[in-house]
């Protein structure tokens, strides 16, 4: 049996995936994080009270808001608890902030 169409490199990813723009640089990203800080300001909270909230630094607020910090899908649920919102009702709004800008 010939097994040479088996040599190749699993590594090499332009023969098993193209290459994907990260979503950080996306401007699907970018209304994420427009969400997240209007979240916040509609709870009414400074990035000091949601850091405490959090049991993180101000910075580290600032950076997530500022993409310069990705948040993971658990992170991302605690900072909607901490904002009195469900992770849902984040997601509606990101839906709807992309719909809106699509249209623009």
């Amino acid at each position: 049996m010939d097994y040479s169409i088996l040599d190749c490199k699993l590594t090499d990813q332009t023969i098993f995936s193209p290459e994907m723009e990260k979503s950080i640089y996306t401007r699907e990203y970018t209304l994420l994080l427009e969400v997240l800080r209007t979240a916040r300001e509609r709870a009414g909270l400074t990035q000091v009270e949601l850091a405490s909230k959090l049991d993180v630094t101000q910075t580290f607020v600032s950076k997530c808001e500022r993409g310069e910090r990705r948040l993971d899908i658990i992170e991302l649920r605690n900072w909607c608890a901490a904002l009195g919102i469900t992770l849902d009702e984040l997601i509606r709004s990101l839906e709807l902030a992309i719909s809106g800008s699509a249209e623009s």
